[in-house]
């Protein structure tokens, strides 16, 4: 749940045309460095660890991702923001959630878990091809019918006014839920529904001005009425959806940091987690953002960052849960488990710590070159 509620928060706040071609930079760190990461991670896993082929894919895939609930500190601070930093991290948290899921299911077929089909073609068309493009297509979709529908019944018939905390969880649930169904991928289906729910406009236009915005914090009469508006019935809707969604994404976000640590106590520090994540945060994703990036439009300063804030969190901790739950073996189950909570929870610290210091001297030296 705290997965979901963040990744539909990431949707809705990042508020740049889907044509323009700032997306690239998300698109190639969720593809082409979480890739490179799950190959390297493999690499080191095979010849250093001793894990098997599959094991070691699978515990790429589970530690490869960025995650959107922790990493909120970096993250857009509203839908026009248009900083390369904090957009390239945002999307990329909102994406490779869902792009990790392949080499999950890759991993588990590897280990004789998951069926990928002779010569891996059920894994290639369902796992990879459907998963992902039926995703993105039900949460597009959807997000977009339910926005419009709401909006249409308020601005056309004063109806369904009220309670937007229930239409982000419904809207939530029912995407999520039926991507399951479609054996579609519904992180990105939830993604997808926060991108297309944000874009649902009413004439004429959704710019709700402080005015408004002030009346609508005055009176429930008033916020009625700006609900109905003709002119203000998509950007009200999205206001107050947004609002409840940031409260809900922080208090997940306590919640989660809370079981990770109780989690510890239940395993151990493997002797081989020191090393590995070193290699992790100053080696494979430094390099993994170096080759995705390439000639890329960022800034050193941009580039340095973005291979320092590779957050681990409570999706590694999903897909964790996930592959025991596919029935893997108690030792290996173990060992992942081990080797998981320790990069998360040194995630937590040392990305916790680094996090305010480093985006303000980055905000300070953003505003010198503006000046220049």
């Amino acid at each position: 749940m705290a997965v979901l509620i963040s990744l539909f928060a990431v949707g809705l706040k990042l508020g740049l045309p889907l044509s323009d071609k700032g997306w690239r930079l998300p698109a190639r760190l969720a593809i082409v460095s979480m890739t490179m990461t799950v190959a390297l991670i493999t690499l080191i896993g095979t010849l250093s660890l001793g894990l098997s082929l599959g094991a070691a894919v699978l515990l790429g895939a589970i530690i490869a991702p960025t995650d959107p609930v922790l990493a909120s500190d970096v993250q857009v601070l509203e839908a026009d923001d248009r900083d390369r930093l904090r957009f390239s991290l945002t999307g990329e948290g909102g994406l490779n959630d869902g792009a990790a899921f392949p080499f999950v299911m890759l991993g588990l077929g590897l280990l004789g878990l998951h069926d990928l089909g002779s010569g891996g073609w059920r894994w290639l068309v369902v796992d990879v091809l459907w998963a992902i493009s039926g995703g993105l297509l039900i949460g597009g979709v959807l997000g977009t019918l339910i926005g419009k529908l709401v909006v249409y019944l308020r601005s056309r018939h004063k109806e369904s006014v009220g309670l937007d905390e229930f239409l982000a969880l419904g809207l939530i649930a029912l995407v999520f839920g039926l991507a399951v169904l479609s054996r579609s991928n519904g992180f990105l289906a939830v993604f997808a529904a926060g991108l297309a729910l944000q874009r649902v406009k009413e004439r004429p236009g959704n710019d709700v001005g402080s005015a408004a915005r002030e009346r609508g914090l005055q009176s429930k009469q008033a916020k009625e009425a700006l609900a109905t508006h003709s002119g203000y019935a998509s950007a009200f809707m999205m206001q107050e959806v947004r609002g409840f969604n940031e409260q809900l994404e922080r208090i997940a976000e306590v919640a989660i940091v809370l079981v990770v640590g109780g989690m510890l106590s239940y395993s151990y520090l493997p002797a081989n987690a020191g090393w590995l994540i070193l290699l992790l945060f100053l080696v494979i994703r430094p390099v993994s953002v170096w080759l995705g990036l390439l000639g890329a439009p960022v800034s050193s300063d941009q580039r340095l960052l973005i291979s320092w804030f590779g957050i681990r969190g409570i999706g590694s901790i999903y897909y964790l849960m996930y592959a025991i739950n596919h029935g893997l073996p108690r030792a290996l189950a173990g060992e992942i488990t081990a080797l998981t909570l320790s990069v998360v929870a040194v995630s937590i610290v040392v990305h916790g710590i680094s996090v305010t210091p480093l985006m303000n001297l980055y905000a300070r030296r953003k505003a010198r070159r503006h000046k220049r």
